[in-house]
């Protein structure tokens, strides 16, 4: 189980003690949630924040676009060094060119699941995927609770990844803590998104350890 904290949780006026703190408490990537104000009912930051992180991180970065026509702007999130690109589904029109453009750029690429949005709307693009991100909160803000209903599409989609054979990584990302850790792992997830589950926390080493579950 890897894990990848969420910076939107973290303390931005010491971002770069906060990233050196969880690089070294063992995270594996950074979750950077980019939002628009469009698409989800907040804004966060933009390419030149993603950029900064890039240069002071060590660590693969996980950027999850939650904003409208993301193929107006995959280029500018690959230029900034991102490493792992996902874009919603419900945002776009053209699912297929941003599959297509971002594995030619060498960056793995994911879609993005709202939880009302069933699996069956992106089965065929699934085999193309590096990975998928399930929401587990309807997204746009840190500290939601979490939505057990979620958790039968988390095994709905393992089910099918290992029917199909397929090596598509299953990301998990809303309300997660050392609670529920648990259960997403148990449903198929293979990788963890926090952000209130660590960054809220006083030990950031403790915290992920324990979300590995």
């Amino acid at each position: 189980m890897k894990v990848a904290p969420s910076i939107i949780a973290a303390d931005f006026s010491r971002f770069h003690e906060e990233i050196a703190a969880v690089e070294k408490a063992g995270a594996d990537l950074l979750h950077l949630d980019v939002m628009d104000g469009v698409f989800v009912p907040n804004l966060t930051f933009g390419p030149m924040i993603v950029e900064a992180i890039n240069r002071i991180s060590s660590l693969e970065l996980d950027a999850h676009l939650m904003i409208v026509n993301p193929e107006r702007y995959l280029d500018q999130y690959i230029k900034a060094g991102v490493d792992w690109l996902s874009f919603h589904v419900e945002a776009t029109e053209k699912p297929e060119y941003c599959i297509q453009y971002i594995k030619e750029q060498d960056i793995k690429v994911g879609i993005a699941l709202n939880p009302e949005t069933p699996f069956e709307n992106i089965k065929k693009f699934v085999e193309r995927l590096d990975y998928l991100l399930v929401m587990t909160v309807h997204p746009g803000f840190c500290g939601q609770k979490f939505l057990s209903e979620v958790v039968d599409k988390i095994k709905e989609i393992r089910n099918w990844i290992e029917k199909q054979r397929l090596e598509c990584i299953l990301e998990v990302d809303g309300g997660i803590n050392d609670t529920n850790c648990r259960i997403v792992r148990q449903a198929g997830a293979d990788i963890i998104v926090a952000g209130a589950g660590i960054f809220k926390k006083s030990d950031y080493k403790k915290a992920i350890e324990n979300l590995r579950c």
